[in-house]
């Protein structure tokens, strides 16, 4: 009979182990919480309403539609009981002969309950729809108000890694080019992007040229950079940095961190920095038949002694690593060790605003935004989703508009007690 592999987690590395998996000799059950795949490196676009969610998110069970051999269930992992070989969810218990883990990452708030509550994160494309919602309805708010002194038209972004840097570009292009046409009431100098760093350079694992590129297009964008400044904590409205200094905002976006998503029913010891230990073969400490890849596994070598970067190029040659591995042990052919190749990293700052950093050079300006945009089209899975994201930045190109700014939810109060003025 077939092996059974379980896969918790459908992110890049649990969709590419199940995409590269040989099912005639492997049965798989993909289970994840959502029922589709999520293109993070593009969450931002439909934060600030560049993208609509469906451009980049994959069904599961449309992308397996015609393989054989790999199960979807939509399900929340609880915990695992490795003595039993059993995956506890909310829709029951699940079987496998092999574990692999690829939970990635969550956003970290470092221990501050009060952020986790207030402050919007990043990391799905719910997430991303509740930052579009919250933004445009407080532009609605302002338009009926007219109100510049409660925090409405502050955007307060902290984190300037690339999804910070990249989402207050786009939210700076926004209030360039949209909000004059959309909001001609709103005095659109009072709308402030302001982008909070604690260390002190933007993009700040990527090469000097970045980092200095990214900082000067933010400025020319007119985005408030605030560097080496730490956020203490955010409370009625106002973000308070360690140095004393609040800051008034009705939208905080933290951008700050991410975390390992850790399952349960494993031992301390093999867990590092909220990660698995994990050998050259992916396989955890202690097990035979348990793996962990992408962003939840710490796999240390002489050149990386904390564990590989938590990037997707990471975390998509990880599984295929893995998944050939499986296959060649049919074969009866030896296990090849991961061995990680830096092919570079890349951030957009905005129209013909971008730095990319490849192993041999690196390069800024038009040349490395047509390079990001062509990189990150390949990557999307779908031709149709290609062409659907392919035609709405052509159109964005020459128009500086989209027609996606939409709030979508239940209920799309603006919450105005005493508006100052009526339209009329």
């Amino acid at each position: 009979m077939k092996k059974k592999i379980a896969v918790i987690g459908g992110g890049f590395a649990g969709l590419q182990f199940a995409k590269h998996i040989d099912t005639k000799h492997y049965n798989v059950l993909l289970l994840d919480k959502s029922n589709h795949h999520q293109f993070q490196p593009l969450f931002y676009q439909v934060a600030a309403a560049q993208l609509e969610p469906s451009s980049i998110s994959f069904p599961f069970r449309k992308i397996f539609q015609k393989r054989e051999g790999v199960s979807i269930q939509m399900a929340e992992v609880n915990s695992v009981n490795p003595d039993e070989q059993t995956i506890s969810t909310d829709a029951g218990k699940f079987g496998y002969d092999y574990l692999v883990i690829a939970t990635g990452c969550k956003t970290n708030y470092f221990g501050n309950s009060e952020l986790e509550k207030s402050a919007l994160p990043l990391k799905s494309t719910f997430e991303a729809i509740q930052i579009r919602n919250r933004v445009l309805r407080n532009f609605e708010r302002i338009n009926s108000t007219k109100d510049y002194d409660s925090g409405l038209n502050n955007i307060v972004i902290v984190g300037a890694g690339p999804t910070g840097v990249e989402l207050a570009g786009a939210f700076a292009e926004m209030k360039k080019n949209i909000l004059p046409n959309d909001y001609p009431e709103i005095d659109t100098s009072e709308i402030r992007i302001i982008l909070v760093e604690g260390s002190g350079k933007t993009l700040g694992n990527m090469s000097e040229l970045a980092q200095t590129a990214s900082l000067e297009y933010l400025k020319k964008l007119g985005v408030e950079v605030l560097l080496n400044q730490l956020v203490d904590r955010y409370e009625n409205g106002n973000l308070i940095l360690k140095n004393g200094c609040s800051i008034k905002s009705e939208n905080v976006i933290w951008a700050a961190g991410v975390t390992g998503n850790i399952v349960e029913g494993f031992s301390k010891e093999i867990i590092q920095g909220n990660r698995y230990l994990v050998d050259d073969f992916n396989k955890i400490s202690g097990f035979e038949n348990i793996y962990a890849v992408g962003d939840i596994a710490m796999q240390k070598s002489e050149k990386y002694p904390k564990g590989h970067p938590q990037i997707a190029n990471v975390a998509i040659n990880q599984a295929k690593n893995l998944a050939v591995n499986f296959n060649n042990s049919i074969k009866g052919k030896k296990w090849k060790p991961f061995l990680y190749k830096d092919q570079g990293s890349m951030a957009t700052v905005g129209k013909y605003k971008a730095a990319v950093d490849l192993p041999l050079f690196s390069f800024k300006g038009f040349f490395a935004w047509v390079f990001w945009m062509f990189l990150h089209l390949m990557l999307i899975l779908s031709v149709r989703n290609k062409l659907i994201v392919f035609i709405n930045w052509m159109w964005t190109f020459f128009t500086n508009d989209s027609s996606l700014r939409l709030i979508i939810a239940e209920k799309a109060s603006l919450k105005v007690e005493k508006p100052q003025w009526i339209y009329q």
